[in-house]
C-alpha cells in the first residue's frame, strides 16, 4: 500500500456510539474499498474487529469459494459485514450469500449488514433470500461509488487524461464510500436498524462528464470524458487481458444498471445517520492529489 492510499475520513457527527458490550465484528472483504473503511471505523470505536479476507490467517481467513473457512471466521462473532466479491450480480451470488447468512444466524450472530447495489436484479434477489434466513439483516443498497474514480478501475484512465465509457448523458447520484461505511457501522452497532433497507445516494445527480469536470476542477488535472460504444468498451477490456467474467460484469453494469434507472435521489443516508450525504465535490477536493501527474504509478494495490 503506497503513501497515496486513501485514509478513512470520519466526521464528528459520524463518530458512532456502540451498543453496550458488543462482541467481535467480522468484516468480510476487509481489504476492499468498503470493508477497509468499515473496519477502520470499528477500530476507532475500540471494538474488536476480525478482518476477513483470502489472505487472512487463522479465523481471519475467509474465502467465498471455500466454505470450510466460513465457520471458523464466524466463531465468537457478534455482527458481520458482508461484502460479496466480485459482485452480488454474478451468477450464483444470491445462493452463496444466503448459505452464509443462514450459517451466521445458526452460529449466534446477532447483526448482519449486507452491501448491495441499486438496480441490480440479482443483488435484490440476494437481499430477499438473505432476509428469509436472517430477518434482522440490514441492507445497504448503494449507487455508483465516488471512489471508483479514485481507487478502482476508473483511476488510471482519469490519470491518463481521458475517461472513455459506454455512457452518454445518463445521470447517477454517485455516493461517497465514507457515507456507506458510516451507515454500515451504525447498523453493526445498534439494534435500532434491524430489518432496515437503506438505499444510499449522494445529494446530486451528475453525468460521468459532470463528474470528470469536477475532478478536473478540484485537482487541476486536465481530464476529458469521451462516450464510446459498448463494443469499443468491452473490446478494450478484452485487449487489456481482463477475464471474460470481468468483461461480462462490466457489460452488465454499464448496459443495464447505468441505463438511467438509478437517476433519482434517496433519503437512506439521512434516515440512517440523521444528516445529509456528502457531495461529490467534497470527495473530489478531498482526493485531488490522487489524480495528479506525480501520483501516476505511485498507488499500490487498492
Amino acid at each position: 500500500m503506497s503513501s497515496t492510499s486513501p485514509t478513512t475520513t470520519i466526521r464528528p457527527e459520524d463518530r458512532e456510539t456502540a451498543s453496550p458490550a458488543p462482541g467481535t465484528v467480522l468484516v468480510l472483504g476487509a481489504t476492499g474499498k468498503s470493508g477497509r473503511r468499515v473496519a477502520d471505523r470499528l477500530d476507532a470505536l475500540g471494538l474488536p474487529v476480525r478482518r476477513g479476507s483470502r489472505s487472512g490467517a487463522g479465523a481471519a481467513r475467509f474465502d467465498w469459494d471455500d466454505e470450510t473457512t466460513w465457520a471458523p471466521a464466524l466463531a465468537g462473532v457478534h455482527a458481520v459485514y458482508v461484502a460479496y466479491a466480485p459482485d452480488l450480480a454474478v451468477p450464483g451470488a444470491p445462493e452463496t450469500v444466503t448459505r452464509f447468512a443462514a450459517l451466521a444466524r445458526g452460529a449466534g450472530v446477532r447483526r448482519l449488514v449486507l452491501l448491495s447495489g441499486r438496480g441490480e436484479t440479482e443483488a435484490q434477489r440476494a437481499e430477499a433470500s438473505v432476509a428469509d434466513v436472517f430477518p434482522a439483516r440490514v441492507v445497504v443498497r448503494c449507487a455508483f461509488f465516488d471512489q471508483n474514480f479514485s481507487e478502482s478501475f476508473l483511476l488510471d484512465p482519469v490519470r491518463e487524461g481521458t475517461l472513455a465509457l459506454p455512457v452518454s448523458d445518463v445521470a447517477e447520484p454517485f455516493v461517497d464510500l465514507e457515507d456507506v461505511a458510516a451507515v454500515a457501522v451504525a447498523a453493526l452497532t445498534d439494534d435500532a436498524h434491524a430489518g432496515q433497507v437503506y438505499e444510499l445516494t449522494g445529494p446530486r445527480l451528475l453525468t460521468f462528464a459532470d463528474a470528470v469536470a469536477e475532478i478536473a476542477a478540484a485537482s487541476g488535472h486536465d481530464v476529458a470524458y469521451v462516450p464510446i460504444t459498448m463494443d469499443e468498451f468491452t473490446g478494450g477490456l478484452a485487449e487489456a487481458g481482463l477475464p471474460d467474467d470481468v468483461v461480462d460484469l462490466m457489460r452488465y453494469l454499464f448496459a443495464e444498471v447505468l441505463d438511467g434507472r438509478g437517476a433519482h435521489l434517496t433519503d437512506g443516508v439521512r434516515r440512517a445517520l440523521d444528516r445529509e450525504p456528502r457531495d461529490f465535490g467534497e470527495f473530489a477536493v478531498r482526493e485531488a492529489t490522487v489524480w495528479s501527474v506525480g501520483a501516476r504509478g505511485a498507488a499500490g494495490e487498492r
